[in-house]
């Protein structure tokens, strides 16, 4: 199966993280009124966001929980989709704030939320700079996303065992610190000298991956969920164990997809990534590869057109097909499987119970399978 949805729905957890996402930001609503009049859009945004996604962090959160020995019908199955939703809130801040970082143009289909926010100063024939007002209000947006995001982990696991509150809290702490340097490293791969080295490259990629990426999209919320049902040490480390190379596994799959994905399930132009300049690892193999077979042209196209704004469509994809002409694509794909094999045999080392070691396993083959 590749495709998440219908899992993620399963025991109701979509349903039920999507009421608690309503509910918070209902309430958020009613509170940002009573502090000023013009304060709608910053909700309008929000609930714009959250709308989309796939809600797969929530559920390897949930499901994690119950692989853990967490009782769908007990108390603490609250705080496993408060926390899911919590992650869902800081999902949406991430991407406020790398839509600014990468200067893109979309989210899911729909103005990036500071090109909405310029298009709205333009429009308006607002004084001052719309560019830098659209980009300032969604840094803002994304700030609030992140205060959302720590209130409703706080009520998540205001009411459970303290110990198993701090671990929990422990493992959100570590994931927003480790999201935030990632970020910063992912600015600093974009500037560093590229294309000589392209063993380095891949290096600085992948750290990028894990920190940036990996750990909060899978690791962190198997291991929130584990740490949720009271999941001690040695199993919080088989946790990590299965999360970590899936979570790379995933974005490598997201990687490939933001160069080779249909718009139409992507949510965004075809090889937007090319046009942003993305250091990943596909270019790094691509890079190597053209190295290996002498093809000076390749990689010297590589260096001129990756991060070229002004590509249209054809050239994009053109480009597009160099990179696979290349093999790099078969590499990654190479990649993805040894990681998924190396999640999978740790997996079945974990001391989990069903349904949710099988639904981990299932969710897990989905995420990296994925079309979008």
């Amino acid at each position: 199966m590749n495709d998440a949805t219908p899992l993620v729905d399963l025991e109701g957890v979509r349903a039920q993280v999507d009421a608690l996402l309503t509910a918070h930001l209902d309430a958020l609503e009613t509170e940002l009124s009573g502090i000023g009049a013009g304060t709608g859009p910053l909700i309008e945004a929000m609930r714009r966001m959250l709308s989309g996604g796939k809600r797969l962090r929530a559920a390897f959160c949930y499901w994690s929980w119950r692989a853990h020995g967490g009782d769908r019908s007990g108390p603490g199955a609250t705080a496993a989709l408060r926390v899911g939703a919590a992650l869902e809130l800081f999902q949406a801040a991430a991407l406020f704030h790398d839509d600014v970082m990468d200067d893109s143009d979309t989210r899911r289909g729909l103005p990036a939320a500071h090109r909405s926010f310029a298009h709205t100063h333009r429009t308006a024939a607002w004084s001052g700079d719309d560019r830098r007002y659209g980009e300032s209000a969604a840094i803002l947006l994304g700030d609030l996303a992140l205060i959302a995001a720590e209130r409703e982990f706080s009520a998540a696991v205001a009411g459970i065992d303290p110990e198993r509150a701090t671990r929990t809290r422990a493992v959100f702490d570590r994931m927003r610190t480790e999201v935030t340097v990632g970020q910063y490293l992912d600015l600093q791969a974009q500037v560093l000298p590229w294309g000589t080295d392209p063993a380095g490259d891949e290096q600085r990629a992948r750290e990028v991956i894990r920190a940036k990426s990996a750990r909060y999209s899978v690791e962190h919320p198997v291991l929130m969920g584990a740490a949720l049902a009271g999941a001690d040490d040695d199993a919080l480390d088989r946790a990590s164990a299965f999360g970590l190379p899936l979570g790379e596994a995933f974005q490598l799959r997201d990687d490939l997809l933001g160069v080779f994905g249909d718009p139409a399930t992507t949510g965004k132009p075809a090889g937007d990534d090319l046009r942003e300049g993305k250091r990943t690892v596909l270019v790094a193999r691509a890079m190597a590869a053209a190295g290996r077979a002498g093809d000076l042209a390749l990689m010297e196209r590589l260096r001129a057109e990756l991060g070229d704004r002004g590509m249209d469509e054809a050239a994009c994809l053109d480009l597009a097909e160099a990179i696979r002409a290349s093999g790099a694509v078969d590499e990654v794909e190479q990649v993805i499987d040894l990681l998924v094999t190396e999640a999978e045999q740790a997996w079945a080392q974990a001391p989990l119970v069903d349904p949710g070691r099988e639904m981990l396993a299932r969710l897990g083959r989905a995420a990296v399978q994925r079309q979008a």
